[in-house]
């Protein structure tokens, strides 16, 4: 059993600052129906409690790491030292769209990046009192728990999140290819809504895997080392472990892992272009009426992107 005695100091900082926007967010969700909401583009959501929660962070953690860089959601790098070694990954609220709706399904995400590398990672799940916390090398708590990734190896039974496209540029007919194929290999497909969570809950063993397109990394940063600290693997759907600015991630125990990489793996922008070239034609079958229609062989074969 591990106490927050002997977290690492760097971890304590983080989860003082997670648990001060957790106590934001709390506050703000007794009366949700107040929080000013305004839009960043279709369907991508930013509240006053976004902001305040990432102020305070941002606070917390250059109080005691002045030095520090600073990476977050809303307010970009304009905060902390910009030629840091060290950068704090910060998503203040993961999961904006279920807060405004009052569906307790988000977190706080708290990602350390030391020369490029995750190092240390908080995840707080404010409505449950929910806490992940992974260092590099010490493997990856829920509570004080030691977490493990779930062991089992066929696809068939397992359980897996995702991410359902909401931007008006989002490919919706490749998504549903990519989600028919899993609902036909697997137990079930899950989207509650808040990828740091769902990564988070991979770690825990409470899934057994994941995968999304078009998340940024402070979506992913805290969660992926969450992930591989738990002994699970984490990277693009083409099997890359180098994702975090690919908006693409894919994550599960390294059985499952390996199977979805064959599932998927051909939906990645990192595809071979024959692979790119079948999808296409699938995807297009999808959406006879739309002006997309089988690519042409001359076009197939490029290795342009979707």
């Amino acid at each position: 059993m591990m106490t927050t005695s002997i977290l690492h100091p760097m971890i304590n900082v983080a989860v003082k600052a997670a648990r001060a926007a957790g106590a934001i967010i709390n506050r703000a969700a007794l009366d949700v129906e107040s929080v000013r909401v305004s839009q960043k583009q279709v369907n991508d959501f930013v509240t006053e409690v976004d902001q305040a929660a990432e102020q305070i962070i941002i606070e917390t953690l250059l109080g005691a790491y002045p030095g520090h860089g600073i990476w977050a959601e809303e307010s970009g790098r304009e905060h902390g030292a910009q030629d840091s070694e060290c950068v704090w990954i910060i998503d203040p609220l993961d999961g904006t769209t279920n807060f405004i709706h009052g569906l307790p399904i988000y977190c706080v995400s708290i990602a350390l990046a030391v020369r490029g590398k995750i190092e240390q990672a908080v995840v707080y799940d404010p409505s449950r009192n929910d806490l992940f916390t992974a260092t590099k090398g010490r493997g990856a708590f829920m509570n004080n728990r030691r977490l493990r990734v779930a062991k089992r190896t066929r696809l068939q039974e397992c359980l897996i999140s995702t991410g359902f496209p909401y931007r008006i540029d989002d490919d919706i007919n490749r998504y549903l290819r990519m989600m028919g194929e899993m609902m036909q290999r697997t137990a079930g497909l899950r989207r509650p809504g808040s990828a740091a969570l769902d990564l988070a809950y991979v770690a825990a063993g409470f899934t057994d895997g994941f995968f999304e397109l078009g998340l940024q990394p402070w979506d992913v940063a805290a969660g992926s080392l969450l992930i591989t600290e738990a002994g699970g693997l984490v990277g693009n759907l083409s099997g890359d472990a180098d994702f975090l600015e690919q908006r693409e991630c894919l994550a599960a125990n390294p059985r499952i892992y390996g199977q979805l990489v064959a599932t998927l793996g051909k939906y990645s922008k990192f595809a071979s272009a024959g692979e790119k070239a079948t999808v296409r034609a699938a995807v297009a079958e999808l959406a006879p009426g739309q002006a997309s229609p089988v690519v042409p062989p001359a076009a197939a074969a490029s290795d342009a992107p979707f």
